[in-house]
């Protein structure tokens, strides 16, 4: 049993990121929370909430872009250098639709109509900003033998919805490539599994104006069980699976919420 399991989260200043965080320094494990400068205070408020609830000294906020290569590698530096170890990567960090202004007339954005940089500024972020991150982490816990990636995505309606582009092709590329690292590196000790809410989710991602009644959201405390227990020993064996922070029920036993998880990456 690790003692000390050190999390990086990404995009921890709001949102699943700062539910996750939170959750994750309740269950013990010690918090390394990444996001981008415009971010910084969220996660100076981060550092105040841990050091009033007595585990600040459990929590590092570290300001950083995953599209960096060398920012990745300083966020690894910083966790390994804190905390003397790094177990387990959440790749949280993500643009949404309503990162863009543009509307179209009947509210239903085609992918024609979707400006390519804003196409090129999604897939670098939610696909290669991940896998910058994942390919900074991975050696490290390859080499002590134990480790976690957590790859949040969306819902398969949602990666194959019309109106939905470059958001949902962009996160079912991370959920193919959670299914191809998986495989990857199994037998290595070192997992990777996707995560996501089971729905739309009550963050900055979905504006305000677009849900009148944001009561009908899934709250993002609902990815805190599932995380937690993929960062845990306990899941030593799961290896490859979509797991839905909406169905998972903390009170029952494990294998019962795995039963209702799939495969990563489709049915193949």
């Amino acid at each position: 049993m690790l003692e000390n399991i050190v999390v990086l989260v990404t995009g921890a200043g709001g949102g699943l990121g700062t539910a996750m965080t939170r959750g994750l320094l309740q269950a013990g494990r010690s918090v390394v929370g990444l996001d981008l400068a415009a971010a910084r205070e969220s996660l100076v408020a981060l550092e105040r909430e841990a050091a009033l609830l007595g585990v600040g000294e459990r929590f590092h906020g570290v300001v950083a872009d995953i599209r960096s290569e060398a920012d990745c590698e300083r966020a690894v530096a910083a966790a390994r250098e804190r905390f003397g170890a790094l177990h387990a990567l959440v790749n949280n960090a993500g643009l949404g639709m309503s990162a863009h202004s543009l509307e179209a007339q009947d509210g239903k954005l085609r992918f024609y109509e979707m400006p390519a940089d804003f196409w090129r500024a999604m897939f670098d972020t939610n696909v290669n900003g991940s896998f910058n991150m994942a390919r900074t982490v991975a050696p490290h816990l390859v080499a002590q033998g134990w480790g976690r990636v957590v790859n949040v995505v969306t819902g398969l309606a949602t990666m194959v919805r019309g109106g939905f582009t470059p958001y949902g092709p962009a996160k079912a590329a991370l959920e193919a490539a959670t299914a191809a690292w998986a495989e990857d590196l199994a037998g290595t000790g070192v997992t990777v599994n996707a995560l996501l809410p089971g729905g739309a989710a009550d963050t900055p991602m979905v504006p305000h104006a677009s849900v009148g009644d944001r009561s009908t959201l899934i709250a993002p405390r609902t990815m805190v069980a599932p995380v937690v227990w993929l960062t845990s020993p306990a899941a030593d064996r799961v290896n490859g699976l979509r797991i839905i922070g909406r169905d998972w029920d903390p009170d029952v036993p494990a294998d019962a919420n795995l039963a209702r998880s799939e495969r990563a990456g489709w049915k193949r």
